[in-house]
C-alpha cells in the first residue's frame, strides 16, 4: 500500500479509497462491516461516504450508509485507524434532507445541520474530510459533463459564505478539512482565491470522475492540482463497472448496477463505449494483464491522483480490485493507452 499526501495537510491517505455508495442499497451492513476490516487489513486507511448514500438516493435509505460505517466504528474501535470523508449534498430539489426546506443549499443553517447529522450517524465526534457533493450553482454534471452550458442564476450561495461555515466548523473541531467533489477549474481556483486573500480555509482536494473512459480531468483540473497541490481522489476508476467489460454488447449480469438500476448509468452507454473498451481490453491482454488491472493501475499512475476510490458488491470483487494497484505501470503502457484515447476521447464523460 502507498500513502500520499493530501494537498497540503498532514494527512496521508492510502492510494485506495474503500468506496461505500452500495452500502445500504446492494450491500448489507454484515457486508459494509466485511468489506471494511479487509480493506483495513491490507493497509487502506481511507473511507469515502456521503450523507446521500447509498445511490441511487431516495428518502427512505439515505443516511444508511454513514450509520453502517458508525456501527463499524463503534463496534471495533478503531476510530483513529481510518480517516472518513463524507459529503454535503449542494443545491437539490431533494426535500428530505433539511427540516423545513425543499431545496438544500450550501448555505450556513444547510451545512451545519448535515454536518450534525453525519456526525450521529458516524458515531464520532469529527470528520476528517468534509467535501461538497457538487456546486451551489447549477452547472453540467455526470451524464451531461461534456462542455460548459451557462446558468445566469442570481440566488447562488458564494463560496465566501460556505467557506465561512466550513473555516467555523474547522475552528470548533467538527472537521479537519473540507474538500470539493464534482467541481470546474474555475470553481477550485475560486475557493483558494478566498483561501489566499480572506484566510478561508484551504482545499486540499478535488473528488471528480477520473477513468480510461473519462479523462476530462486534465483538461484544466489536472494543472490546477499539480500546481496548487489540490489531490485528485478519482471515483468511478472502472467507469461504473464497464471497464471489467462485464456491460460489452448490452450484457446485464444478474445483480449488476445497471441491471438493477438502469437509468443510473446514462453517461456509460453512449455510442464510444463498447469501442474503446475493446481497444483497452485487447491492449490488456497483449500485455499480460487483465482489463481490470489496466484500468486501476493508470489511474493510479496519474501524479495528480493521492487515491483511487474503490467500490465493490461482493469480497470477490474488492479483492479483484486492490490487487490490480500491484501492477506494474511502464511508458509502453502510457504511450499505447494514450494512442487509444486520442482514437476514442473521453467516451463517458
Amino acid at each position: 500500500m502507498k500513502y500520499n499526501r493530501l494537498g497540503r495537510t498532514d494527512i496521508r491517505v492510502s492510494n485506495i479509497c474503500l468506496g461505500t455508495m452500495t452500502w445500504g442499497e446492494q450491500n448489507s451492513q454484515q457486508d459494509a462491516h466485511e468489506q471494511i476490516d479487509f480493506a483495513v487489513e491490507q493497509g487502506v486507511n481511507f473511507i469515502d461516504t456521503a450523507e446521500l448514500y447509498p445511490v441511487p438516493r431516495t428518502r427512505e435509505t439515505s443516511g444508511l450508509t454513514e450509520e453502517y460505517i458508525g456501527n463499524w466504528i463503534a463496534k471495533r474501535g478503531m476510530r483513529d485507524k481510518v480517516i472518513i470523508g463524507t459529503k454535503v449534498v449542494g443545491r437539490s430539489g431533494d426535500d428530505w434532507f433539511r427540516p423545513d426546506a425543499n431545496i438544500t443549499r450550501l448555505n450556513r443553517e444547510h451545512i451545519t445541520h448535515a454536518v450534525e447529522q453525519s456526525l450521529k450517524r458516524l458515531k464520532t465526534d469529527y470528520i476528517d474530510l468534509y467535501q461538497l457533493h457538487w456546486p451551489d450553482r447549477p452547472i453540467n454534471l455526470f451524464s451531461d459533463s461534456r462542455g460548459y452550458v451557462h446558468h445566469a442564476e442570481e440566488d447562488v450561495i458564494p463560496f465566501s459564505e460556505t467557506l465561512a461555515v466550513l473555516q467555523d466548523l474547522v475552528q470548533a473541531g467538527k472537521i479537519r478539512h473540507f474538500g470539493l467533489s464534482n467541481e470546474t477549474p474555475w470553481g477550485v481556483m475560486k475557493c483558494l482565491h478566498h483561501a489566499e486573500q480572506d484566510g478561508l480555509p484551504r482545499v486540499p482536494s478535488i473528488q471528480n470522475a477520473y477513468s480510461l473512459l473519462n479523462r476530462l480531468f486534465e483538461q484544466g483540473l489536472s494543472e490546477v492540482s499539480l500546481r496548487e497541490d489540490v489531490s485528485l481522489l478519482a471515483y468511478s476508476p472502472l467507469g461504473g463497472g464497464c471497464l471489467s467489460g462485464k456491460y460489452l454488447d448490452g450484457a446485464l449480469p444478474a445483480g449488476s448496477r445497471q441491471q438493477l438500476f438502469p437509468d443510473f448509468a446514462d453517461r456509460f452507454k453512449k455510442p464510444g463505449v463498447d469501442p474503446a473498451i475493446r481497444k483497452y481490453q485487447a491492449l490488456a491482454e497483449k500485455s499480460g494483464l487483465s482489463l481490470v488491472q489496466l484500468a486501476h493501475k493508470f489511474v493510479d499512475s496519474r501524479p495528480f491522483v493521492a487515491s483511487s476510490i474503490i467500490g465493490a458488491t461482493t469480497m470477490d470483487q474488492l479483492r479483484q480490485n486492490m490487487a490490480a494497484f500491484e501492477t506494474e505501470w511502464n511508458d509502453e503502457l502510457d504511450r499505447a493507452v494514450n494512442e487509444i484515447h486520442l482514437e476514442n476521447p473521453d467516451p463517458a464523460p
